[in-house]
This record gives structure tokens, C-alpha cells and sequence, in this order.
């Protein structure tokens, strides 16, 4: 045998030894590698589980400013409706107010608002027939407006609350 020969068994046995410490650092290694491989997975989870959170809570802000939004500009709407309504009223009560200057009793009703002027403005009142129709009579520092654009006014805003019943449905 040569020296060579001798000394097969002990490479045989290191050999032997450098496989098995390889196998249990590979199989150590591969459990290491799995174990960082789950929680890797696990963290993925969790980012991805509190982006899908944070999505959902931004995505119920956003959807909650956007229905307050909307609410304001249908508040808007709506409000803008009811002037425009409110106006087209007042237009309607002062034209037809306006045109009674050309109806047969209109000479008899500027009789009427005449008397009631000069009995509201006090001694001696100052009578004035307006073109637009109807009087202003003044005595001393008073003024009573009896004109028809005034009394279509002060007709529409005697009706109060109950004008909103045009646009109530």
C-alpha cells in the first residue's frame, strides 16, 4: 500500500464529514431561505393589506367630498332656482300691476290709492300721479309711496313663506 493508499480512508473519511457539514449548512440554509422567504411573503401581505386600507380610506374621503360637493352645488342650484322663481314672480305682479294703468277702472282705483295717500301723509299733502302708475303724496317729512311698482312689491312680499309653495313640489 502506498502512502496514498493509507490515507484513503481518512479523505474518504473527511470527505465524508465535508458532505455532511455541506448537507446540514444547505438544508440550514434552505430553511433560513424559506423562513425569510415566508416572512417576506407576510410583509408583502401586510404592505399590500394597508394600501388596499389606506385605498379604501381615501377612497371614502374622496367619495364622502365629493357627495358634499354635490350637495352644495345642488344647494346651489336649487337656491338659484328659487331667486330666478322669486324674480319671475316679482317681473309678473309689477307688469300686471303696471298694466292696470290701461284697464277701464284704472281711473277709479288712482282715485282710491289717491285718497288713501293724502289720509296716510297727513295735513296738506303734496299729490303726485307717477307714471308708472299710481300717486306719492308728501306732507311735510313723509312720504307715502302708493305707486303701483310699490304695491306689486309689497303684494309679493306679503306672501312670505307661502312664495316657496311655488317651488315646493
Amino acid at each position: 500500500m502506498t502512502d496514498g493508499d493509507s490515507l484513503l480512508p481518512v479523505r474518504e473519511h473527511m470527505l465524508d464529514g465535508a458532505r455532511t457539514e455541506a448537507d446540514r449548512i444547505l438544508a440550514e440554509a434552505r430553511i433560513q431561505a424559506a423562513s425569510i422567504l415566508r416572512q417576506a411573503r407576510r410583509s408583502a401581505e401586510q404592505a399590500i393589506e394597508r394600501a388596499r386600507a389606506q385605498g379604501r380610506a381615501e377612497t371614502a374621503q374622496a367619495a364622502a367630498a365629493e357627495r358634499s360637493q354635490g350637495r352644495e352645488q345642488a344647494r346651489s342650484i336649487e337656491l338659484g332656482a328659487r331667486r330666478e322663481a322669486h324674480q319671475e314672480l316679482r317681473d309678473r305682479v309689477l307688469a300686471a300691476a303696471v298694466a292696470l294703468r290701461d284697464e277701464p277702472g284704472y281711473e277709479r282705483l288712482l282715485s282710491r290709492l289717491t285718497v288713501m295717500a293724502a289720509a296716510a301723509a297727513g295735513p296738506d299733502p303734496a299729490i303726485a300721479v307717477q307714471a308708472a302708475g299710481g300717486v306719492e303724496a308728501r306732507s311735510g317729512g313723509v312720504l307715502v309711496d302708493c305707486t303701483l311698482p310699490r304695491l306689486a312689491a309689497l303684494a309679493v312680499d306679503a306672501l312670505g313663506d307661502r312664495v316657496r309653495e311655488l317651488w315646493t313640489p
